[in-house]
C-alpha cells in the first residue's frame, strides 16, 4: 500500500497510467464527501483534469459494477495489484456525430464552424484582471 501523502503527485500518477497501461486492477482507500473513509477497488480507464483543474481518474468500479470518477486529492493510500480487469466499459452514448462540412461555399463552412464552437458567452475569469497585470500581456 502506498500512501499519498507520503510521495509526489508525479509518482501517484505514474503508478496510475502504469496499471491504466497494463490494464490491472488497483485498490484505493478514499475519502467520501461526507468524510467517510471507503475502500474501493477499481479497474482505471483514464486520467481527466476537471474545469477546477483537479485530476480525476475515470475507472470501473468493483463495488458498484459501473463507471465512477475519483478525484485524486481525496485518495489517501492505494495498491496496484495483477489481476486483469473483468468487468466492461459502457460505450459513450452522449455522441452525436455532426453534420459533414460543406464544401462548396465558404459562407456555408463559415458559419458551420461557428456553431461548432463552444459559447463563449459565459465565460467569465477566474482572476479579475487590473491593469497591474503586466506578466499576462502578450
Amino acid at each position: 500500500m502506498k500512501l499519498t501523502a507520503k510521495q509526489t503527485r508525479t509518482k501517484t500518477l505514474t503508478d496510475l497510467y502504469r496499471a491504466i497501461d497494463r490494464q490491472t486492477v488497483v485498490t484505493i482507500t478514499y475519502v467520501d464527501r461526507d468524510g467517510s473513509e471507503s475502500i474501493r477497488t477499481i479497474e482505471p480507464a483514464e486520467l481527466r483534469t476537471t474545469d477546477d483543474g483537479d485530476i480525476v481518474i475515470v475507472a470501473m468500479c468493483r463495488l458498484r459494477g459501473d463507471e465512477r470518477h475519483f478525484r485524486i486529492s481525496r485518495v489517501r493510500a492505494y495498491t496496484v495489484h495483477r489481476m486483469a480487469f473483468v468487468l466492461t466499459r459502457p460505450e459513450p452514448t452522449t455522441y452525436e456525430r455532426p453534420e459533414p462540412a460543406p464544401a462548396d461555399d465558404a459562407q456555408a463552412l463559415f458559419f458551420y464552424e461557428l456553431a461548432r464552437d463552444k459559447d463563449d458567452a459565459d465565460y467569465r475569469p477566474r482572476v479579475k484582471l487590473t491593469q497591474a497585470h503586466t506578466d499576462l500581456a502578450a
